[in-house]
């Protein structure tokens, strides 16, 4: 029987390319840089082999590698089969027009079914929730976003926030600080955001106000406030950490995407989102990427920022919990929705 390295939480945060660890996998997870593992659709074929996988994945460390997934419902839900189909966060701002109770209690279920089923697995933390506004403008946010309000997005996400938590789930809001005017994908262009900062200030009240453990900017320019991404940019970041007093995880997105080429190769990438702010660096989909950057990019420790993301780990059990009642009816309503 292996034992498990003992390393605390690097920064970066990669992926694998199948439904088990290769020996490149392993070699990879085992670097100090390494902190976490984020899964995709393609690293999912059963809830048994995902519960293998993650067990596999989390006795390669002590402390464990933090497993993430983006699983938010709709188009945005990596693993299907054997788990309750979740709905896109706009039925419930549609529901909250017709029923608004009925939707503050719809998205606790959803939170607490969401992370329910995937702590059963295995899976530490979703990137859940979006908290970007629906200014009919972003095809990429589209139905990820609850509503174009920002009090409706606040009332609807807290009650999400607070089902992921009685799971024992933190909760990620992106983008912030907001994705839902620029119109361009980050995946595949640069979006940017004319507005100024008092017209960009709506956007910005769900991450005000709402109690998050973990932050992902967006890879959007808001050329009235910085001219580079809000990953990169110092004076976002230091916005969030001072003007709206967030002390959690702020994780970048995607460092491989379009969005991010503006700060150069990965390993600029890597070291402007760190020297910004970031606490834990996506790089995803791009394997030689990856070892660009476990490499080339040698970070000093942070013991403080690498203390966040152990906060995110969960330890409350949740073996049961499909027997739980909570769970049962929740299940029951989401699937209605649906």
């Amino acid at each position: 029987m292996s034992i498990a390295i003992e390393l605390p939480h690097g920064p970066l945060m990669i992926d694998i390319a199948g439904t088990e660890l290769t020996v490149i996998d392993r070699r990879r997870l085992a670097h100090p840089s390494v902190g976490g593992l984020i899964l995709f659709t393609r690293n999912y074929v059963s809830p048994e082999q995902l519960s293998r996988l993650t067990a596999e994945i989390h006795a390669l460390r002590s402390p464990r590698l933090l497993i993430a997934i983006d699983h938010e419902g709709g188009r945005i839900q990596r693993c299907r089969d054997g788990f309750t189909r979740l709905p896109a966060m706009r039925r419930l701002g549609d529901l909250w027009e017709r029923a608004p109770q009925r939707a503050l209690t719809l998205a606790r279920d959803i939170g607490f079914v969401l992370a329910g089923e995937l702590r059963l697995r295995g899976v530490d933390l979703s990137f859940t929730p979006v908290l970007d506004l629906d200014w009919g403008r972003s095809g990429v946010i589209g139905d990820r976003a609850f509503h174009h309000d920002p009090r409706v997005v606040v009332l609807l996400a807290r009650q999400l926030i607070d089902g992921l938590r009685a799971a024992g789930m933190s909760a990620c809001g992106k983008h912030f600080p907001g994705h839902g005017w620029a119109e361009a994908d980050s995946h595949v262009a640069i979006p940017v955001d004319e507005r100024d900062l008092a017209e960009i200030e709506p956007d910005m009240r769900p991450f005000r106000e709402l109690p998050l453990d973990a932050v992902m900017p967006a890879h959007v320019i808001y050329p009235r406030v910085d001219s580079i991404p809000a990953g990169f940019s110092p004076r976002w970041l230091g916005k969030l950490r001072g003007e709206l007093g967030f002390d959690g995880v702020i994780f970048s997105d995607d460092l491989s995407m379009q969005g991010a080429s503006v700060a150069g190769g990965i390993v600029d990438r890597t070291a402007a989102a760190w020297n910004a702010g970031c606490d834990m660096l996506l790089v995803c989909n791009a394997p030689d990427q990856v070892d660009q950057a476990l490499e080339n990019w040698q970070p000093d420790f942070d013991a403080r920022r690498s203390a966040r993301v152990a906060r995110l780990l969960p330890t409350s059990d949740v073996s049961d919990i499909k027997n739980d009642p909570r769970y049962l009816a929740g299940a029951a309503a989401v699937a209605r929705l649906v």
